[in-house]
Protein backbone atom coordinates (compact mmCIF):
# COMPACT_ATOMS: atom_id res chain seq x y z
CA UNK A 1 0.00 0.00 0.00
CA UNK A 2 3.04 2.42 -0.90
CA UNK A 3 1.95 3.44 -4.25
CA UNK A 4 0.76 6.95 -3.58
CA UNK A 5 1.55 10.68 -3.96
CA UNK A 6 3.84 12.07 -2.08
CA UNK A 7 1.40 14.75 -1.17
CA UNK A 8 -0.62 11.66 0.13
CA UNK A 9 1.67 10.63 1.97
CA UNK A 10 2.58 13.81 3.64
CA UNK A 11 -1.56 14.67 4.34
CA UNK A 12 -2.23 11.73 6.28
CA UNK A 13 -0.57 11.83 9.55
CA UNK A 14 -2.34 15.30 9.43
CA UNK A 15 -5.76 13.35 8.95
CA UNK A 16 -4.63 10.51 11.46
CA UNK A 17 -4.36 13.16 14.24
CA UNK A 18 -7.65 14.81 13.27
CA UNK A 19 -9.79 11.73 13.19
CA UNK A 20 -8.30 10.95 16.60
CA UNK A 21 -8.96 14.17 18.10
CA UNK A 22 -12.58 14.09 17.11
CA UNK A 23 -13.04 10.79 18.62
CA UNK A 24 -10.81 11.74 22.14
CA UNK A 25 -13.70 15.03 22.64
CA UNK A 26 -16.36 13.09 21.38
CA UNK A 27 -15.61 10.24 24.15
CA UNK A 28 -14.72 12.73 27.07
CA UNK A 29 -18.15 14.71 26.69
CA UNK A 30 -19.73 11.14 26.58
CA UNK A 31 -18.01 9.20 29.48
CA UNK A 32 -19.08 12.51 31.77
CA UNK A 33 -22.53 12.16 30.48
CA UNK A 34 -23.15 8.20 30.73
CA UNK A 35 -21.57 8.42 34.55
CA UNK A 36 -23.71 10.71 35.56
CA UNK A 37 -27.00 8.98 34.08
CA UNK A 38 -25.52 5.77 35.43
CA UNK A 39 -25.33 6.90 38.89
CA UNK A 40 -29.55 8.56 38.66
CA UNK A 41 -30.62 5.49 36.88
CA UNK A 42 -28.47 2.53 39.06
CA UNK A 43 -27.64 1.43 35.69
CA UNK A 44 -24.83 -1.21 35.64
CA UNK A 45 -24.87 -1.33 31.97
CA UNK A 46 -24.73 2.48 31.60
CA UNK A 47 -21.89 2.24 34.59
CA UNK A 48 -20.22 -0.13 31.60
CA UNK A 49 -20.78 2.10 29.23
CA UNK A 50 -19.20 5.13 30.88
CA UNK A 51 -15.74 2.85 31.89
CA UNK A 52 -16.00 1.95 27.82
CA UNK A 53 -15.80 5.67 26.81
CA UNK A 54 -12.96 6.52 30.05
CA UNK A 55 -10.96 3.87 28.15
CA UNK A 56 -11.42 4.99 24.97
CA UNK A 57 -10.52 8.36 25.74
CA UNK A 58 -7.66 7.52 27.37
CA UNK A 59 -7.11 5.30 24.22
CA UNK A 60 -7.13 8.27 22.07
CA UNK A 61 -5.13 10.54 24.35
CA UNK A 62 -2.18 7.53 23.89
CA UNK A 63 -2.30 7.32 20.40
CA UNK A 64 -2.08 11.40 19.83
CA UNK A 65 0.96 10.92 21.64
CA UNK A 66 2.08 8.27 19.49
CA UNK A 67 1.11 10.36 16.29
CA UNK A 68 3.20 13.04 17.97
CA UNK A 69 6.32 10.53 18.77
CA UNK A 70 6.63 9.02 14.94
CA UNK A 71 7.11 12.45 13.58
CA UNK A 72 10.24 13.03 15.38
CA UNK A 73 13.08 12.79 12.66
CA UNK A 74 16.08 10.21 12.91
CA UNK A 75 19.03 11.03 15.04
CA UNK A 76 22.15 9.74 15.57
CA UNK A 77 20.79 7.35 18.43
CA UNK A 78 17.84 6.29 16.29
CA UNK A 79 19.09 6.47 12.70
CA UNK A 80 15.88 4.41 11.60
CA UNK A 81 13.46 6.89 12.96
CA UNK A 82 10.77 7.27 15.62
CA UNK A 83 8.00 5.15 13.26
CA UNK A 84 8.23 2.59 16.03
CA UNK A 85 6.98 4.58 18.75
CA UNK A 86 3.61 4.81 17.76
CA UNK A 87 2.81 1.35 17.74
CA UNK A 88 4.73 1.24 21.39
CA UNK A 89 2.08 3.68 22.37
CA UNK A 90 -1.08 2.37 20.54
CA UNK A 91 -0.17 -1.26 22.02
CA UNK A 92 -0.84 0.66 25.32
CA UNK A 93 -3.75 2.05 24.19
CA UNK A 94 -5.26 -1.05 23.74
CA UNK A 95 -3.78 -2.43 27.12
CA UNK A 96 -6.19 0.23 28.20
CA UNK A 97 -9.34 -0.52 26.35
CA UNK A 98 -8.98 -4.17 27.98
CA UNK A 99 -8.33 -3.19 31.56
CA UNK A 100 -10.35 0.30 31.67
CA UNK A 101 -13.28 -0.71 29.64
CA UNK A 102 -13.78 -4.82 28.87
CA UNK A 103 -12.14 -6.12 32.27
CA UNK A 104 -14.63 -3.24 34.43
CA UNK A 105 -17.65 -4.35 32.51
CA UNK A 106 -17.27 -7.70 33.07
CA UNK A 107 -17.25 -7.30 36.44
CA UNK A 108 -19.89 -4.75 36.66
CA UNK A 109 -21.89 -7.50 34.72
CA UNK A 110 -21.31 -10.13 37.17
CA UNK A 111 -21.78 -8.30 40.34
CA UNK A 112 -25.21 -7.08 39.09
CA UNK A 113 -26.05 -10.70 38.50
CA UNK A 114 -24.97 -12.04 41.50
CA UNK A 115 -26.03 -9.64 44.03
CA UNK A 116 -28.71 -8.06 41.67
CA UNK A 117 -30.01 -4.49 41.47
CA UNK A 118 -33.14 -2.15 41.78
CA UNK A 119 -33.28 -0.54 37.71
CA UNK A 120 -34.01 3.15 38.50
CA UNK A 121 -35.30 5.57 36.42
CA UNK A 122 -34.02 5.30 32.80
CA UNK A 123 -35.33 8.10 30.83
CA UNK A 124 -32.10 9.98 31.61
CA UNK A 125 -29.86 6.91 30.27
CA UNK A 126 -31.93 6.96 27.43
CA UNK A 127 -31.46 10.76 26.93
CA UNK A 128 -27.42 10.49 27.22
CA UNK A 129 -27.47 7.50 24.84
CA UNK A 130 -29.22 9.32 22.14
CA UNK A 131 -26.54 11.89 22.37
CA UNK A 132 -24.06 9.12 22.85
CA UNK A 133 -25.44 7.94 19.42
CA UNK A 134 -24.91 11.00 17.23
CA UNK A 135 -21.88 12.04 18.96
CA UNK A 136 -20.05 8.66 18.13
CA UNK A 137 -21.58 8.05 14.90
CA UNK A 138 -19.67 11.67 13.93
CA UNK A 139 -16.48 10.12 15.13
CA UNK A 140 -16.97 6.90 13.25
CA UNK A 141 -18.06 8.93 10.44
CA UNK A 142 -14.65 11.16 10.16
CA UNK A 143 -12.67 7.87 10.94
CA UNK A 144 -14.20 6.30 8.07
CA UNK A 145 -13.96 8.67 5.79
CA UNK A 146 -10.29 8.95 6.06
CA UNK A 147 -10.17 5.15 5.73
CA UNK A 148 -12.19 5.40 2.44
CA UNK A 149 -9.50 8.12 1.01
CA UNK A 150 -6.98 6.21 2.01
CA UNK A 151 -8.30 2.50 0.58
CA UNK A 152 -8.96 4.69 -2.72
CA UNK A 153 -5.61 5.74 -3.13
CA UNK A 154 -4.67 2.62 -2.68
CA UNK A 155 -7.22 0.71 -5.07
CA UNK A 156 -8.40 -1.81 -2.53
CA UNK A 157 -11.78 -1.88 -0.44
CA UNK A 158 -11.98 -0.17 2.84
CA UNK A 159 -12.54 -3.88 4.48
CA UNK A 160 -8.87 -4.93 2.82
CA UNK A 161 -7.61 -1.38 4.30
CA UNK A 162 -8.56 -1.90 7.37
CA UNK A 163 -7.64 -5.19 7.82
CA UNK A 164 -4.30 -4.87 6.54
CA UNK A 165 -3.35 -0.62 7.18
CA UNK A 166 -0.55 0.06 9.39
CA UNK A 167 -2.23 3.12 10.31
CA UNK A 168 -3.48 1.88 13.59
CA UNK A 169 -5.11 5.42 14.88
CA UNK A 170 -7.55 5.22 12.09
CA UNK A 171 -8.11 1.26 12.85
CA UNK A 172 -8.29 2.17 16.41
CA UNK A 173 -10.70 4.74 16.26
CA UNK A 174 -13.18 3.09 13.46
CA UNK A 175 -12.42 0.08 15.83
CA UNK A 176 -13.51 1.63 19.42
CA UNK A 177 -16.43 3.37 17.33
CA UNK A 178 -17.95 0.79 15.96
CA UNK A 179 -18.23 -1.11 19.26
CA UNK A 180 -19.13 1.98 21.27
CA UNK A 181 -22.39 2.37 18.90
CA UNK A 182 -22.85 -1.48 19.26
CA UNK A 183 -22.18 -1.20 23.07
CA UNK A 184 -24.94 1.60 23.20
CA UNK A 185 -27.54 -0.37 21.74
CA UNK A 186 -26.94 -2.81 24.01
CA UNK A 187 -26.78 -0.94 27.05
CA UNK A 188 -30.27 0.37 25.87
CA UNK A 189 -31.64 -2.97 25.38
CA UNK A 190 -30.50 -3.73 28.96
CA UNK A 191 -32.50 -0.96 30.61
CA UNK A 192 -35.68 -1.63 28.01
CA UNK A 193 -35.33 -5.47 29.32
CA UNK A 194 -35.03 -4.18 33.25
CA UNK A 195 -37.99 -1.58 32.74
CA UNK A 196 -40.00 -4.00 31.15
CA UNK A 197 -39.32 -7.01 33.49
CA UNK A 198 -38.36 -5.15 36.82
CA UNK A 199 -35.07 -7.13 36.73
CA UNK A 200 -31.96 -6.22 37.01
CA UNK A 201 -30.48 -9.29 34.92
CA UNK A 202 -30.62 -7.57 31.69
CA UNK A 203 -28.71 -4.82 32.87
CA UNK A 204 -26.42 -7.34 34.28
CA UNK A 205 -26.35 -9.42 30.93
CA UNK A 206 -26.26 -5.98 28.68
CA UNK A 207 -22.86 -5.35 30.99
CA UNK A 208 -21.09 -8.82 30.19
CA UNK A 209 -22.01 -8.27 26.83
CA UNK A 210 -20.48 -4.93 26.91
CA UNK A 211 -17.14 -6.44 27.77
CA UNK A 212 -16.98 -9.40 25.81
CA UNK A 213 -17.50 -6.72 23.23
CA UNK A 214 -14.21 -4.37 24.66
CA UNK A 215 -11.98 -7.28 25.07
CA UNK A 216 -12.16 -8.40 21.89
CA UNK A 217 -11.43 -4.71 20.24
CA UNK A 218 -8.91 -4.87 22.47
CA UNK A 219 -7.06 -8.00 21.17
CA UNK A 220 -7.83 -7.54 17.95
CA UNK A 221 -5.58 -3.87 18.44
CA UNK A 222 -3.21 -5.01 20.39
CA UNK A 223 -2.51 -8.21 17.88
CA UNK A 224 -2.27 -5.79 15.48
CA UNK A 225 0.25 -3.80 16.84
CA UNK A 226 2.02 -6.82 18.20
CA UNK A 227 2.60 -7.91 14.66
CA UNK A 228 3.78 -4.30 13.85
CA UNK A 229 6.49 -3.96 16.45
CA UNK A 230 7.91 -7.37 15.74
CA UNK A 231 8.20 -6.60 12.21
CA UNK A 232 5.74 -6.69 9.00
CA UNK A 233 6.87 -6.98 5.49
CA UNK A 234 5.31 -4.83 2.61
CA UNK A 235 2.31 -6.57 1.23
CA UNK A 236 3.45 -9.44 -1.02
CA UNK A 237 2.60 -7.76 -4.61
CA UNK A 238 4.51 -4.42 -3.24
CA UNK A 239 7.70 -6.73 -2.92
CA UNK A 240 7.00 -8.08 -6.42
CA UNK A 241 6.80 -5.00 -7.69
CA UNK A 242 10.11 -3.62 -5.52
CA UNK A 243 12.16 -7.00 -6.96
CA UNK A 244 11.08 -6.16 -10.69
CA UNK A 245 12.23 -2.84 -10.38
CA UNK A 246 15.52 -3.81 -9.11
CA UNK A 247 15.98 -6.53 -11.69
CA UNK A 248 14.93 -4.18 -14.41
CA UNK A 249 18.26 -2.54 -13.85
CA UNK A 250 20.73 -4.10 -17.03
CA UNK A 251 23.95 -3.92 -14.49
CA UNK A 252 21.69 -6.66 -12.61
CA UNK A 253 21.53 -10.48 -12.65
CA UNK A 254 19.40 -11.32 -9.85
CA UNK A 255 18.18 -10.40 -6.56
CA UNK A 256 19.37 -12.64 -3.95
CA UNK A 257 17.73 -11.79 -1.17
CA UNK A 258 14.87 -9.04 -0.48
CA UNK A 259 14.12 -7.76 2.88
CA UNK A 260 11.28 -5.37 3.65
CA UNK A 261 9.98 -3.69 6.61
CA UNK A 262 7.05 -1.33 7.64
CA UNK A 263 8.35 1.20 10.11
CA UNK A 264 5.12 3.17 9.79
CA UNK A 265 1.82 3.88 7.73
CA UNK A 266 4.03 6.05 5.48
CA UNK A 267 7.44 4.50 5.74
CA UNK A 268 9.11 1.72 4.95
CA UNK A 269 12.82 0.31 4.43
CA UNK A 270 14.02 -1.84 1.82
CA UNK A 271 16.87 -3.79 1.79
CA UNK A 272 18.51 -5.97 -1.14
CA UNK A 273 21.41 -8.88 -1.82
CA UNK A 274 21.89 -7.71 -5.37
CA UNK A 275 23.99 -9.93 -7.69
CA UNK A 276 25.47 -7.61 -10.48
CA UNK A 277 27.15 -9.25 -13.45
CA UNK A 278 30.42 -9.89 -13.37
CA UNK A 279 31.73 -7.86 -16.33
CA UNK A 280 30.07 -4.37 -14.53
CA UNK A 281 32.78 -2.28 -13.04
CA UNK A 282 32.77 -0.97 -9.52
CA UNK A 283 31.83 3.14 -10.62
CA UNK A 284 29.35 1.03 -12.39
CA UNK A 285 27.97 -1.00 -9.69
CA UNK A 286 27.63 2.38 -7.46
CA UNK A 287 25.56 3.94 -10.04
CA UNK A 288 23.68 0.69 -10.51
CA UNK A 289 22.76 1.33 -6.87
CA UNK A 290 22.01 5.00 -6.83
CA UNK A 291 19.80 4.44 -9.61
CA UNK A 292 18.02 1.79 -8.23
CA UNK A 293 17.06 3.31 -4.99
CA UNK A 294 15.92 5.95 -6.98
CA UNK A 295 13.60 4.64 -8.93
CA UNK A 296 12.39 2.18 -5.89
CA UNK A 297 12.00 5.58 -3.41
CA UNK A 298 9.88 7.44 -7.11
CA UNK A 299 7.62 4.11 -7.41
CA UNK A 300 6.95 3.64 -3.80
CA UNK A 301 7.49 7.36 -2.20
CA UNK A 302 6.52 5.42 1.17
CA UNK A 303 9.84 3.56 0.98
CA UNK A 304 12.09 5.97 2.56
CA UNK A 305 15.44 3.78 3.11
CA UNK A 306 17.08 1.55 0.21
CA UNK A 307 19.83 -0.46 1.20
CA UNK A 308 21.52 -2.74 -1.89
CA UNK A 309 24.32 -4.88 -0.64
CA UNK A 310 26.32 -6.69 -3.95
CA UNK A 311 27.02 -9.46 -3.69
CA UNK A 312 28.24 -12.60 -5.98
CA UNK A 313 25.69 -15.46 -6.59
CA UNK A 314 25.40 -18.80 -5.41
CA UNK A 315 28.03 -20.47 -8.32
CA UNK A 316 30.42 -17.21 -7.27
CA UNK A 317 30.16 -17.55 -3.29
CA UNK A 318 32.83 -20.46 -2.53
CA UNK A 319 35.06 -19.23 -5.83
CA UNK A 320 36.33 -22.00 -8.34
CA UNK A 321 36.65 -25.85 -7.26
CA UNK A 322 40.30 -25.17 -8.12
CA UNK A 323 40.51 -22.49 -5.35
CA UNK A 324 38.40 -23.72 -3.04
CA UNK A 325 40.72 -27.17 -2.87
CA UNK A 326 43.78 -25.30 -1.93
Amino acid sequence: MGETTSSAAADGGGESTFTVAVAALANLGIAVAKAVAGVVSGSSAMLSEAAHSVADTVTELMLLVSLRSARRPADEDHPLGYGGARYVWALLASVATFVGGGVFALYDGIHTLTHGEEPGDPLVSYVVLGIAFLLEGYSLRTGLKQARGAAERFDVHVKHYLRHTPDTAVKAVVMEDSAALAGLVLAAGGLLGGQLTGSGVWDGVASLAIGVLLVYVAWVLGHANAELLIGRPLPKPMRAQVRAELLADPHVVDVLELTTLLQGPREALVAAKVNFRDVSTAAEVERACDRMARRVRARFPAVRRVYLDPTPGPDQACGSPAESSR
